[in-house]
């Protein structure tokens, strides 16, 4: 069993938890992940380590609630425990040698994104973050970017916050001001954000990293729902995001395969967080 530290709610949707795990908070690198289990009756699921605490012995995990499993965890406080937090897995993000970074981050993917934007800050990178979210009430982790990030930049679709607009405008004024500016642009969020975000810096030939924690389900590749197709010259390559991954070259993702395949499993988490919800308001009763 895995007590639950700390508990805070980011926004009416997105909730942080700190798990306290030793092992994994002393070996969890950024871009790795871990897979969890709320009871002995629960379904696995992969959440990406959102920070680690060594000396706590604390993980920080970060979820939104949009399934039958984390509408379940969204129940647990501080001092409840879980069944099980296995970890850390996944290839961590690669750091070596980039200097100049972009992070641009899409809503919750913001929470996978920042620990990676701190560990390039620890590194002495020059680092300028990138933000976007549908509207000011669903910002999130804006002061962490901000001391992680020389230059922070948050977008807002609808302008309520922030600049308006998504996270392409400043990506494309930056590289038109400076083709040269970024050593690497990693990229976290949805999944159409990420193609977009590709698609901005190709005219610039800036590498990209694209992680796909989002079509991830089962965590250990024998589910095969998070497989991916990868364009490498004249072959498309199949890899699985959860052990080749979770980050790839965003220049060979087939984005259109993979928003097709996530779109199959909508209807399936939505008749599950509807079920979770309504035997937890039975209970409440």
């Amino acid at each position: 069993m895995y007590k639950i530290l700390t508990k805070k709610f980011l926004n009416p949707t997105v909730v942080q938890m700190e798990i306290e795990s030793p092992l994994v908070a002393k070996k969890a690198k950024p871009g790795q992940f871990i897979i969890l289990r709320v009871d002995d009756m629960g379904e696995r699921i992969p959440l990406t380590v959102a920070g680690t605490d060594p000396e706590r012995g604390a993980t920080k995990i970060i979820f939104q609630v949009v399934g039958g499993t984390t509408e379940k965890l969204k129940y647990k406080e501080a001092g409840d425990y879980i069944a099980d937090f296995v970890g850390p897995l996944g290839v961590a993000t690669h750091t070596e040698g980039i200097k100049r970074v972009c992070i641009v981050g899409g809503g919750v993917g913001c929470a996978i994104a920042m620990p990676v934007a701190q560990e390039f800050h620890k590194l002495g990178a020059e680092v300028t973050s990138i933000i976007g979210f549908r509207n000011k009430d669903l910002l999130i982790l804006e002061d962490e970017f901000k001391e992680a990030s020389n230059k922070l930049v948050v977008m807002t679709d609808d302008g309520s916050y922030g600049r308006h607009g998504n996270v392409t405008v400043p990506l494309k004024e930056m590289l038109e001001e400076d083709p040269n500016r970024f050593d690497c642009i990693i990229t976290i969020g949805p999944l159409i954000m990420m193609k977009f975000v590709v698609l901005a810096a190709k005219p610039f030939n800036v590498p990209v990293t694209v992680s796909m924690n989002p079509i991830m389900i089962d965590g250990t590749g024998m589910c095969g729902c998070c497989r991916l197709t990868l364009v490498q010259g004249d072959k498309r390559v199949m890899k699985f995001a959860c052990v080749d991954g979770p980050d790839f070259n965003g220049y060979e993702v087939d984005f259109d395969e993979a928003m097709s395949r996530s779109r199959q499993y909508f209807d399936f988490e939505r008749h599950a967080h509807e079920e979770t919800c309504n035997l937890f308001k039975k209970e409440v009763k």
